[in-house]
């Protein structure tokens, strides 16, 4: 007797980008299939990959890419697994009612039993569904603290690269970036076999990376305060935040008291200004680790701490890694994208 394929509902809508969909795509479609084809023989995937919107018609995704979807919702009943790859949607910003089909979608697949799956930013529309209350959940770094203000009620963890969460785990997260290739092995690992994602994994040169996503992660996040007093101040911590005393100088610029100015800096920006101004010297500090050969010492020195250790608590409090492995992982990764402009003749 045949077995019944696994049914993965990849969901297609305004603001998904076509590269993340189709990479799931042709990664389920690929198991068994392309290491019989590498090794003879004949093998099908026993997944049943899907590209699915809400009325299934064609579409243009993020990047300007035409989507021929495969099915309406209404003609995939009964999917395994639902996944939001990803929604270019920028963080923090009102979905309003969009999505609101979409949404009322996930949360019938999962009433029903499928698994629900988000990678990257598609945490965005996993949240509205509800079902992350109370739960620990991942996203793209630079999405978390804005999920964190509208989910109070859900742990976000950046750092994490893969999350399991919910009644029988029927929650799969991934975080940042390019972690959806550890979403679809999971995937592929649950369903068809750590053998079949092992094969997977070798065919694509997908390697399960231990770096945490915070280590890529642009402490500079968020945009200009729309309070000008506040946006007055980033605006001068941006280029003095070496400053011995940067917070009293921010108060002075702002005009503000000093108890005022502290409250509204961590309305509009989520962070207090010493924060801020920390978060100003480490990705400086991040810059220099991965393009010079200064000492820790003297970088530290030079983004405004006179005390290396401190910088170096601090780095690692922040990073989740030291600043020599910080260096010894990206100055590696800056200097073999320098030679590959070399050799391209850039």
């Amino acid at each position: 007797m045949t077995k019944r394929p696994i049914t993965v509902a990849l969901l297609a809508m305004p603001g998904v980008t076509a590269g993340t969909l189709y990479g799931f795509h042709d990664c389920l479609s690929g198991v068994h299939r392309d290491w019989s084809l590498l090794h003879g023989g004949d093998a099908e995937s026993p997944f049943r990959s899907l590209i699915v919107s809400r009325d299934g018609r064609p579409l243009e995704a993020a990047n300007g890419v035409r989507i021929t979807p495969d099915a309406s919702f209404e003609a995939c009943e009964s999917p395994d697994v639902v996944c939001v790859t990803d929604i270019a949607v920028p963080p923090g910003e009102p979905l309003g009612d969009d999505y609101d089909p979409e949404v009322a979608w996930l949360r019938e697949r999962h009433d029903q039993g499928a698994i629900l799956a988000s990678s990257c930013s598609g945490a965005v529309l996993l949240a509205r569904t509800g079902f992350l209350e109370g739960l620990d959940a991942t996203s793209h770094w630079a999405y978390c603290d804005a999920l964190s203000r509208e989910y109070p009620r859900t742990r976000w963890h950046p750092e994490r690269g893969l999350l399991f969460a919910g009644a029988g785990q029927r929650i799969v997260m991934a975080g940042s970036g390019i972690a959806w290739h550890q979403l679809v092995m999971a995937l592929i690992s649950r369903f068809a076999g750590a053998e079949a994602a092992m094969q997977v994994a070798r065919i694509n040169l997908i390697d399960w990376a231990a770096t945490s996503p915070i280590a890529y992660a642009s402490l500079r996040h968020g945009a200009q305060a729309s309070d000008p007093p506040v946006a007055a101040a980033q605006a001068w911590a941006a280029e003095n935040y070496r400053h011995e005393a940067p917070v009293a100088q921010m108060v002075a610029v702002s005009g503000l008291a000093e108890r005022t100015f502290k409250r509204r800096f961590a309305q509009a920006t989520g962070m207090g200004p010493l924060d801020y101004v920390h978060h100003l010297r480490l990705e400086e500090a991040k810059q220099m680790l991965e393009s010079g050969e200064a000492s820790i010492e003297a970088v530290a020195y030079e983004v405004g701490y006179r005390d290396a250790s401190f910088f170096n608590r601090l780095f690692r409090r922040k990073v989740l890694m030291s600043p020599t492995q910080y260096r010894r992982r990206f100055g590696a990764l800056r200097s073999r994208l320098r030679e590959a402009r070399t050799a391209l003749g850039a």
